[in-house]
């Protein structure tokens, strides 16, 4: 089968040098507020998406028990504030940051702008799939991702699955699964912009949702982007 080169997404340039990493039990809190926020857009766009309580708290503690769970962060950095030369602070962010520059430089603390958990042990559901999956062989999968509300818009959630299709390429997986709901537009469109095929509907106990699948290689899913989001363990 023959795959055409998908164009990645470019990130806004103030949501480049963003961190992805394994979600810790102190993300917990700042997890839950960015699955509220996206629970109450999907209600607002009229989704019938996890408006049944899903994700619970419960859901999200076993991702992390279990080492599902990952995030996007902004690094943590030094702005400044009260800064008495305007001109020459106008660039004082970072590592670099022109102590002179600034009247009070202020430590900003990481922070968690999308969630989600990366599955490879396989997806149950996806066992009584009603089509045809494009391969038979071991795959990865996304549940829960969810963007906070300030971070909409810019490409994070491409950069997940992109991070998340790194991840199976280096355990040699080539499959790459997700679900979603039928009204979930946003998600939709990012999987439409990103390859993924539609391979049928799967069952949950909340109802059905549209399943799709991409197939990976480094030559022709993976691009190397300057300033892309670093990985850490």
């Amino acid at each position: 089968m023959r795959h055409t080169r998908q164009p990645r997404l470019a990130l806004q340039p103030t949501m480049k040098n963003l961190v992805f990493r394994t979600a810790t039990d102190a993300d917990l809190p700042r997890i839950l507020e960015i699955i509220r926020q996206a629970q109450r857009r999907m209600a607002t766009a009229g989704s019938q998406q996890w408006q049944d309580g899903y994700p619970a708290p419960a859901n999200i503690a076993s991702d992390l028990a279990h080492g599902y769970g990952h995030v996007i962060c902004r690094p943590e950095k030094t702005v400044c504030e009260n800064v008495p030369n305007k001109r020459k602070a106008a660039d004082a962010t970072g590592p670099e940051l022109d102590t002179a520059a600034c009247g009070s430089p202020v430590q900003k603390p990481e922070s968690v702008i999308a969630y989600g958990a990366i599955v490879f042990d396989g997806e149950p559901a996806y066992e009584a799939l009603d089509g045809q999956w494009l391969t038979a062989g071991p795959y990865v999968v996304v549940h829960r991702l969810a963007v906070a509300d300030e971070a909409l818009g810019n490409g994070i959630g491409t950069e997940f699955l992109n991070e998340a299709a790194r991840m199976a390429l280096r355990r040699g997986i080539h499959a790459f699964r997700i679900d979603t709901n039928f009204d979930n537009h946003r998600m939709l469109r990012i999987l439409s912009k990103n390859g993924f095929t539609r391979c049928g509907k799967v069952l949950y106990r909340s109802g059905e949702r549209e399943a799709f699948e991409k197939c990976l290689s480094p030559g022709n899913n993976l691009q190397t982007r300057k300033n892309a989001s670093r990985t850490t363990k």
